[in-house]
């Protein structure tokens, strides 16, 4: 399941991040987002969702978060 599937407010843990670009992956190695991360969907938008990784919190669109598989 991707992070556009998943409920709002349940921790998951991030199982593969599907992209073969090398920059956007490497971007959201520096938003902590990796596999065995835990992630949570704060809420589901239109145009993607808002998650908490970590200490933070991120707006994220829809086609990366078909990208982070949980």
């Amino acid at each position: 399941m991707n992070l556009r599937d998943a409920r709002e407010g349940e921790e998951y843990l991030i199982k593969q991040i599907m992209t073969d670009d090398e920059e956007l992956e490497s971007f959201l190695f520096s938003l902590g987002c990796y596999e065995g991360e835990p992630i949570t969907v704060i809420s589901h938008g239109k145009g993607g969702c808002v998650v908490s990784i970590k200490d933070g919190r991120y707006s994220i669109d829809n086609d990366l978060a078909e990208a982070i598989l949980v």
